[in-house]
């Protein structure tokens, strides 16, 4: 129903954007992208994945590196929570054939990022999204990040795709609240808050959920975050929001693949190196990023080293108790 107070969630309602986890030599662990994903799944209380996004390097990764990952994630967790493969890039024959190959692989729906750099008009864009939902018999979340691509997808193309029936979800970091209600109020897009900031914030204006960067760290305090202010417990939710706040100015004191997995390695799961041009984090970011996560009251497993190879449902992130050292 258009304009409803609780929002239907087609991919559930807290996802994270996973990396994907690399050796020291840059190529993809596979082993470690298994094992990720179940801890994501398992103990972050994910209920998606979005595979294959920016947060996924997918500007680096190869066609077939992409397809194998979201061949892995699917096998691993595909019986317990959704997963959706990025498959938007700034050429629509090319979008097209990695929407085809994530249909085929297992996928339960798409992310289509706006074409980034060619700065297509909005006729473009609209042209752009329906051949790709057109093309495969999956749901769409749209991307809506002009930050990064350079353009946005306007509220009225927004409500112009909305019309088409597989394109169901708009990922928002356009960072505009009154856009976004504006076209929540028109259509029955699902919007998914994807500023990690704004998550608590966006719920009160009707969104479905979250896909998040910082999920993968603190995915579970989210889906508590979500159901106390489901519940109607707006106290609870806005205190683990104000809690977080230093994960989420901290996690993105740089690009969000380098932070993440500088944590993840942290914590002993799989992270690993980041492909150029990105670089992996110094060690004085990685003292900044432990000073955020003690702030915010998180800390890993005792004991693992960096890279140290562990079973995902061996590993738990505690929350420090408040007062605790």
């Amino acid at each position: 129903m258009v304009g409803s107070t609780t929002p239907n969630a087609p991919f559930g309602q807290m996802l994270t954007a996973m990396i994907t986890p690399m050796h020291d030599n840059g190529e993809v662990d596979y082993d470690g992208v298994a094992r990720l994903a179940a801890y994501l799944v398992d103990e972050q209380r994910n209920d998606g994945l979005v595979v294959n996004g920016t947060t996924g390097e997918s500007a680096t990764t190869s066609d077939e590196e992409k397809e194998r990952i979201l061949r892995t994630v699917v096998e691993t967790v595909g019986d317990r929570a959704t997963v959706v493969a990025g498959a938007g890039t700034n050429d629509t024959r090319h979008s097209i054939e990695l929407a085809r190959t994530a249909e085929r692989a297992g996928a339960d729906g798409l992310l289509l990022v706006t074409p980034y750099y060619n700065r297509p008009p909005q006729e473009g864009l609209l042209r752009h999204f329906t051949a790709i939902a057109d093309a495969t018999g999956l749901p769409v979340m749209l991307y809506d990040i002009p930050g990064r691509t350079g353009i946005p997808i306007a509220s009225e193309t927004l409500v112009r795709l909305a019309e088409h029936p597989r394109i169901v979800a708009n990922k928002d970091a356009k960072d505009d609240l009154g856009a976004s209600s504006w076209v929540m109020e028109r259509t029955d897009l699902a919007y998914y808050c994807g500023t990690d900031m704004l998550n608590l914030p966006m719920l009160s204006i009707g969104a479905a959920g979250f896909v998040s960067v910082v999920g993968h760290i603190v995915g579970a305090d989210l889906h508590d975050m979500i159901d106390a202010y489901r519940s109607g417990d707006v106290a609870r939710a806005l205190a683990i929001h104000r809690r977080l706040t230093p994960v989420y100015t901290g996690m993105f004191r740089t690009q969000g693949v380098i932070t993440t997995k500088a944590v993840l390695n942290m914590f002993g799961l799989p992270g690993g190196a980041v492909r150029t041009p990105l670089a992996d984090a110094s060690p004085e970011l990685q003292a900044l990023l432990r000073e955020d996560l003690a702030a915010a009251g998180v800390k890993g497993p005792i004991g693992l080293a960096p890279h140290q190879a562990v079973p995902a449902s061996a590993v738990g992130v505690e929350r420090l108790t408040e007062g605790s050292a």
